[in-house]
Parts: C-alpha cells; structure tokens; sequence
C-alpha cells in the first residue's frame, strides 16, 4: 500500500521557534528594564526625601542653638554692652554658651553661602578678648540668598513693628528675628531677656 503523501500543515508538535523564543526574550528585557528604572527612582526619592528631611532638621537645631544663645546675651566678662554688633548678614554679642561663668563673644555670619560661627573665649587679667583667637565652626552649607536679610532687628519684643535701620543703634535692639534658607525658608524670633527694658 503506498504510502500517504503528508501535505504541510500548520500544524506543530509543541516546539518553539526562533521568532517567537526572541519575541519572549525582548518583552522580558523590557519588563526588567521598566522595574529597574522604577527602583531606580523610588531610591533617588527616598533620597531626596530622607536629604530634605535632614536639612529641614539641622535648620531647626541651628535656629533653637542661635535663640538660646541670643536670648542669654549678657554684659560681657570685660563690662561691654551685650550686643557688640549688629549687622544684615552677622550678629555679634556675649553669651555663656558653655556654662563656664564666663561670657563668650559669639558671632553669626555668612561666609559665601556658609552659615559660620565665631566663638572667642575672654582671657587674661584683666579679661579680654582677642580677636587672633577666635575659633569657627560650620553650621550650614548652601545658605540661599533671599530678599530678606538674614538678621532683622527690632525696638520692641513684639516684633509686629518696622525693622531698625541700619545702622543700627545696638542699645535700640529688644528683638532679633532670624531668616535662615536651607532649600527652605526658616525664620525666628527672639526677645534679648537681659535687655527687656519695654515690659
């Protein structure tokens, strides 16, 4: 009997071809590609989120360092009035910021887009302070310029009245608000407690 004649159908046997094995491969890589990326940005937020979050809480302790200091300022341990100067972008007065009995001139300034501190401890007999001797430390990087100064000073503790003008009169000032900007803005306000002379 002679043999049928098998005609090509399309019919298979469960293989799988070239074309169709390639197809598979590039939609993985696509699915792989879009799943890396999507990490790739939920690590970059998270990132900017846990940055943000940072700065936001180094600006909050530098603001409650420079009230509590500002707000203990004295009489110097020399007998000089307790703000020595008083400018937009410093601030320079006498405070025992460490605890000594002794009064420290500290002094907030801008240096470039730097928020520095300057600490000068009083010595000698009679006390005295030495400018050769102050020493700084860095309390914030990348201090955005702003149409507001960065100390504002004031007359009276309300602080709802006109900034004084610069210059300005030391022995004027009851008040000192604070603008700091640190990707954002923060300000504060602080009443000098030893120069409350309105109350």
């Amino acid at each position: 009997m002679p043999q049928p004649i098998l005609k090509h159908t399309a019919m298979r046997n469960g293989g799988v071809t070239l074309i169709e094995l390639l197809v598979v491969v590039g939609i993985l890589i696509l699915i792989f590609a879009a799943v890396v990326e999507f990490q790739v940005e939920i690590f970059q937020s998270g990132g900017t989120a846990s940055e943000s979050l940072t700065r936001n809480q180094d600006a909050r302790s530098i603001l409650r360092i420079m009230v509590r200091e500002l707000r203990s300022a004295k009489t110097s341990s020399n007998g000089a009035y307790p703000i020595a100067e008083a400018a937009t972008s410093s601030v320079t007065f006498y405070s025992d910021a460490d605890g000594d009995g002794l009064q420290e001139r500290i002094r907030y300034f801008i240096a470039s887009s730097t928020l520095m501190k300057g600490t000068l401890h009083p010595a000698g007999n009679p006390l005295s302070y030495n400018p050769a001797q102050e020493t700084f430390s860095i309390l914030a990087n990348n201090i955005t310029a702003t149409s507001t100064d960065l100390f504002e000073y004031f007359g009276q503790v309300t602080g709802t009245s006109t900034a004084l003008v610069q210059p300005v009169n030391v022995a004027d000032i009851r008040l000192i608000r604070m603008h700091v900007v640190v990707g954002h803005a923060y300000t504060s306000a602080v009443t000098l407690r030893n120069l409350k002379s309105d109350l």
